[in-house]
């Protein structure tokens, strides 16, 4: 989309008017929302890959793939694809398009767009181009391997993948469909578009980007023309509000919609409010703890056994990660093809000491680097007070965000509590971090796998799984080869998943069919209305 600067201007200023200004009540057609948004970098879908960047993305583009807000227990569906179609020797799929949509330029959606969106995600080769690359897509062969014919598309794959797993690839932000021919209007010295996409879109989804001014504000209007009905919220704006009280504050006094980063104690306190209310979904980000196998005394199985009875599950739930996280003791989170919903550990102090008598262990000292977050240090604190019950000794060093990864990337962190979330829907995007380390040499460098991170030589046979899954065309037994992973790691592994992260919005009482995107997705707008 293309505007002027004189509109650019004037849509700047009303969003930036309604960033500042405090109204008694929202407008009855506008979404207004306060969210963190200084972590946007690009718009470019084929760039982004930070959680707000994505929020964007997701409402001004459409995918071959996607999902209905509405009934996420359906999993993906069709959107751009009508229709596809998987070839007998699995190594292909063909996509028929559906006629009549157009971009918000008024160009029609093609094919051949669709085919040159993914073409151009491989050969940009930004942050989430491996989405796409782990299909054997590369820059040299692209154009050969993505192909539109008339309405169709196929893709030809290096391998005979789950169709589930492709499927699912498809329905992340690099594989939003952009407008060729504007983009290549806006070209500049071979960058397909690159430049000129950070801040613009050429989408054709159920939104327009009407203007952004980082670590402000974000405004989108509906596309009245959008091909499954323009939406009931005719702009949605999003403010960048970074604390929690200033949030509460705005939608105590009706000045927003939606609060997205409230804490416990803020949550705790909107529940008294007339007029407000909290809703709770659950997120695919997972906090868990990591044992570098590197360390002599964690490298022990007894003391990776006594480790998972040492976590205080209910009383860390309870207390200050109250509401904002929800145990969960495997690495897929709920909402994801396969997951294991079994909890085989309690918090068991008598039995963790039993289980180190055991083995002869009568003591020892570890070190955690924790990143200089709140909830971290606190989940920090109270393992330190139950191992030492145990009569281990935890020494806690406390560090920003970068040198943590810096030394946990180094394979140096010989505890490490934190999180991860999901790249892409697919149950592929946890078990090939977590499950699957081929080579453990300190040579390898696979610093995206958190096994090697950890310095776990994950057992052949469960490698050769985690494969074996992401080849199994039957989506009932993959899910189930999901499922035995994850019971196998839960016996054995030394990277421990603790609690699932949920989002506790605060919404005013007449918004309705707020989706924050569940565990498998980012925010869509498009269903949200407002009721009298």
């Amino acid at each position: 989309m293309t505007l002027n600067l004189t509109t650019r201007a004037a849509l700047l200023a009303s969003a930036l008017a309604l960033s500042t200004a405090a109204y008694a009540e929202t407008p009855a057609d506008t979404l207004v929302v306060a969210h963190t948004i200084d972590d946007i970098i690009s718009l470019d879908p084929a760039q982004s890959f930070e959680f707000s960047g994505n929020d964007v993305n997701n409402n001004t583009y459409d995918r071959l793939v996607d999902f209905d807000p509405l009934d996420m227990e359906a999993g993906f569906k069709p959107s751009l694809a009508e229709s596809w179609e998987v070839s007998e020797d699995g190594l292909s799929i063909t996509f028929t398009l559906r006629e009549g949509v157009t971009f918000h330029s008024g160009n029609p959606v093609r094919a051949e767009d669709a085919a040159w969106s993914l073409q151009r995600a491989v050969k940009l080769d930004k942050t989430p181009a491996f989405i796409l690359t782990q299909f054997g897509f590369t820059a040299d062969n692209a154009e050969e391997k993505i192909t539109a014919d008339g309405n169709k598309l196929t893709l030809v794959m290096d391998k005979p993948y789950a169709p589930s797993f492709v499927l699912n690839c498809l329905t992340a932000n690099i594989a939003s469909v952009v407008d060729k021919e504007t983009v290549l209007a806006n070209e500049q010295d071979g960058d397909l578009g690159n430049g000129w996409l950070n801040t613009n879109e050429a989408g054709s989804g159920a939104y327009t980007l009407s203007a952004w001014r980082p670590n402000e504000a974000v405004q989108l209007a509906a596309y009245e023309d959008y091909w499954q009905g323009a939406p009931a919220m005719k702009r949605v704006i999003v403010r960048n509000v970074a604390e929690s009280s200033a949030q509460r504050l705005l939608l105590e006094q009706g000045d927003i919609d939606v609060a997205r980063n409230l804490t416990p104690t803020d949550v705790e306190s909107i529940g008294a409010v007339e007029g407000v209310k909290i809703q709770d979904e659950p997120r695919g980000r997972m906090m868990y703890m990591g044992l570098n196998q590197k360390d002599e005394l964690l490298s022990n199985p007894a003391v990776i056994e006594a480790m998972k009875y040492l976590v205080d599950y209910e009383g860390i739930t309870g207390s200050f990660l109250k509401g904002q996280f929800t145990t969960h003791q495997a690495f897929l989170p709920l909402g994801y093809l396969g997951v294991l919903e079994d909890q085989p550990w309690t918090y068991d102090v008598e039995k963790a000491k039993q289980i180190l008598a055991d083995a002869g262990i009568e003591g020892g000292t570890i070190t955690t680097r924790i990143r200089d977050l709140r909830e971290y240090i606190d989940v920090a604190q109270t393992l330190q007070a139950s191992m030492a019950q145990a009569g281990l000794t935890l020494e806690i060093e406390q560090m920003t965000g970068a040198q943590v990864l810096d030394a946990y990337r180094a394979r140096e962190v010989p505890i490490f509590i934190g999180e991860w979330g999901p790249d892409y829907s697919d149950p592929n995007t946890n078990a090939a971090t977590f499950a699957y380390n081929p080579d453990n040499s300190d040579e390898a460098q696979a610093v995206g796998l958190l096994a090697w991170r950890n310095a776990y030589a994950v057992p052949e046979e469960m490698n050769e799984a985690t494969v074996a899954a992401t080849l199994e065309q039957d989506a009932d037994k993959r899910a189930q080869m999901y499922k035995d992973i994850q019971a196998q790691y839960q016996a054995e592994a030394p990277i421990i998943p603790l609690f699932q992260r949920i989002e506790q919005a605060g919404l005013q009482d007449n918004v309705e069919n707020w989706f924050s995107g569940g565990a498998v997705t980012s925010v869509i707008y498009r269903q949200v209305t407002k009721g009298e």
